[in-house]
């Protein structure tokens, strides 16, 4: 049968047969009736000595004109040497690769970094990190589509926050558009991380002065006395008063739990979950400490936390609590701080000629490699455990006045 005569009604009144059969238009264009009753237009041809079928569509969904419009179509294509049904499947890949990349904004690459490397972060960490996000970046970045922007689009939503002089915060953000660029690269969802260098255009971060301490033998001797003398709740007495001894970091004394501390061997592991460095750290307990410890137990055993607010049980004493003890104290900004009691055994420490990695050690500090840091987490104790208490003891002297 010849384009000529096919029409509308003849597709139409084609009836279903024992077995598939064609109905030819010409030219390898036809209509493939099925014994289910459907009708199929189909277009066979040939391209590079290969025959090869073309669907397109069935009838009557797409009609005869429709149908032989396509196959001009095709028939174009192949006369310029391109496979009609490969550049097909193109267009529909490309096309959905556009629409997914529209749907890719900044904000759903984002979450996804977010969740894939946070997931182990403590959760601190991860309600600051989110914050910044949800606050700074997402209402600037969020919708746009992460494959358009552009270096100075990054640096945009930066300048704000830039002019109204948090520059810290600046680069902090920046260092955030970083390790998000730096995971779209990897993931493929970009060829290069535009943020790469975001941070070599804000304005150089002030220098970071050295957190208050004092490290006066003397001054020392005022300080633990002026402790001792300190009046106010009885959590933020004993955290104060044990805080020189053991020099840990704020929140890894405040979260501390009855449940980490072995009487029997006088130490105390912190565990990863609460350690900046996320590994294990002991703290070797001298008599002194253990002392302070079996007092606060007859007024706080009973319950998870060693500091508990005087506010909740449930949860520790918070940093500004013990800030402003010292304050109270009288020792200002400038002359104490709750991290000063580690950079105070640090520098004595240092000048009493105790070995360095002992101490830095002691400090749980510098070692990034996570499995060897949880390997190392115990290494120098028998020496980290006589430096203990030798410095608890050299305190007292302090204290004593000596």
């Amino acid at each position: 049968m010849s384009d000529k005569v096919f029409t509308h009604k003849t597709a139409e009144n084609a009836r279903p047969g024992d077995k598939p059969y064609k109905l030819s238009t010409g030219r390898g264009f036809y209509l493939l009736v099925m014994p289910t009753g459907g009708k199929l237009w189909r277009y066979d041809y040939r391209l590079n000595g290969k025959r090869k079928t073309a669907a397109l569509g069935s009838f009557p969904d797409v009609s005869l004109k429709e149908a032989t419009e396509k196959v001009a179509e095709y028939r174009r294509l192949i006369h310029a040497g391109i496979d009609p049904v490969a550049e097909k499947r193109r267009v529909k890949e490309s096309e959905e690769q556009q629409a997914a990349e529209q749907a890719r904004t900044f904000e759903a690459v984002a979450r996804e970094w977010f969740e894939k490397r946070a997931s182990g972060k403590a959760e601190r960490y991860r309600k600051q990190i989110l914050a910044r996000l949800e606050n700074q970046l997402f209402p600037a970045l969020g919708d746009r589509p992460f494959s358009e922007m552009e270096a100075q689009d990054f640096l945009d939503a930066l300048r704000p926050v830039e002019e109204r002089g948090a520059v810290d915060m600046a680069h902090r953000l920046g260092q955030l558009l970083n390790q998000i660029g730096k995971y779209a690269r990897v993931a493929g969802y970009v060829r290069h991380n535009e943020a790469a260098d975001i941070r070599e255009a804000l304005k150089a971060r002030e220098e970071r002065k050295h957190r208050a301490a004092i490290t006066d033998p003397h001054e020392i001797g005022h300080l633990l006395r002026a402790i001792d003398a300190y009046p106010g709740d009885l959590s933020i007495q004993y955290a104060l008063k044990i805080l020189p001894y053991v020099f840990v970091r704020s929140g890894e004394l405040r979260c501390a739990e009855w449940g980490e501390l072995d009487f029997d061997k006088a130490m105390w592991v912190i565990p990863a979950s609460r350690m900046k460095m996320r590994t294990p750290h002991i703290v070797p307990l001298a008599r002194q400490v253990m002392k302070l410890l079996e007092e606060l137990r007859q007024w706080t055993g009973d319950g998870r936390l060693v500091f508990p607010s005087p506010f909740s049980a449930s949860k520790p004493i918070t940093d500004m609590g013990l800030l402003n003890a010292l304050r109270r104290l009288g020792y200002g900004r400038d002359e104490m701080c709750i991290h000063g009691f580690r950079g105070m055994a640090s520098t004595l420490l240092n000048e009493q000629g105790y070995r360095p990695d002992v101490i830095e050690a002691q400090l749980a500090h510098g070692e990034r490699n996570a499995v060897r840091a949880a390997y190392n987490h115990a290494q120098y104790l028998p020496e980290r455990t006589a430096m203990m208490q030798e410095w608890a003891d050299y305190l007292d002297e302090l204290r004593a006045g000596a």
